[in-house]
């Protein structure tokens, strides 16, 4: 005989996120084993002695660590995912009738925080696992990753010649004796030497030749867009990353060091993507060195 479940909800006058919750999730285990009560004092002088509560400083970086883990970048959708996860209120110490933090109170949060704070935390967690013998500091896997920048391509703009912008300043300079001519120019200047923009003009030449070449071209001549001659003005430090069979994107590169014992995560930089792994490694492994010692 088939079945069919008559579903009508109940209003329960007892329950515990403890009885629901097992005890071998790797939520609960985690709640149990990390302590972050340093928080409180570490963000203690962020904040002033008057108006509403914030956050709670604990519950905003479980939050964090609950969207790293669960691979959710929006806030919004993070705290749309934890109100339905027992485990992860059970984790961040909310109950089911309990509404969690505003998600534009979670993004004004992550701005207010300096990024030494994020900084700090991870020194002390990464402390905590030494202590628990989860690194060796035998071995490091080292990877790194493009980083999408929040900028487009398609509001480049041409840098200035360093020439012309201190010609302009010496010539104001000149005719102005009183005013002060060590003011900046909004434009970033090129910095480029004479035969990286020598490279960059034959490769613009080469893309014209071959454009010019096919029949159903626009006659309009393509521009080579390089981070020697272009930037964002809205994010200057991202920069143009190629990679085969990947198209062309403003980016930032991302290097990791993982200690090979049990996975713990041993340093994270961020570089401009325009750079080689081989330029960062000598970074990371001074980094890494220095873990090492301390742990030995």
């Amino acid at each position: 005989m088939q079945g069919m479940k008559n579903y009508s909800e109940k209003l329960f006058v007892s329950f515990q996120l403890s009885d629901r919750v097992p005890k071998e999730n790797f939520y609960r285990r985690l709640s149990e084993t990390l302590d972050l009560q340093f928080l409180y004092k570490d963000t203690r002088e962020l904040y002033g002695k008057t108006g509403n509560p914030s956050i709670d400083p604990v519950v905003f970086f479980k939050l964090m660590l609950a969207g790293y883990l669960e691979n959710i970048t929006s806030d919004r959708r993070l705290i749309d995912h934890c109100s339905m996860r027992m485990d992860i209120l059970y984790f961040i110490g909310y109950d089911i009738d309990e509404p969690l933090p505003w998600h534009s109170t979670v993004s004004r949060t992550r701005q207010l925080y300096p990024s030494i704070l994020f900084e700090s935390l991870f020194d002390k967690v990464f402390a905590m696992c030494i202590e628990k013998g989860m690194v060796a500091g035998h071995t490091h896997a080292v990877d790194s990753v493009p980083i999408k920048a929040n900028a487009s391509i398609e509001n480049f703009e041409l840098k200035t010649p360093v020439q012309s912008i201190r010609a302009h300043f010496t010539a104001v300079g000149s005719e102005n004796p009183s005013e002060k001519t060590s003011q900046q120019s909004d434009k970033i200047e090129i910095t480029a030497s004479t035969s990286q923009l020598k490279r960059v003009a034959k490769y613009q030449d080469n893309l014209n030749a071959d454009r010019a070449n096919r029949p159903k071209a626009s006659n309009e001549k393509a521009q080579l867009l390089s981070n020697k001659t272009h930037y964002n003005p809205r994010d200057p430090d991202a920069k143009i990353s190629i990679k085969p069979g990947k198209a062309r994107k403003l980016n930032y590169h991302c290097s990791m060091s993982v200690d090979a014992a049990q996975g713990v995560i041993s340093h994270i930089q961020a570089d401009f993507a325009d750079g080689r792994d081989s330029q960062y490694l000598s970074r990371i492994v001074s980094v890494c060195r220095i873990d090492s010692r301390e742990i030995i």
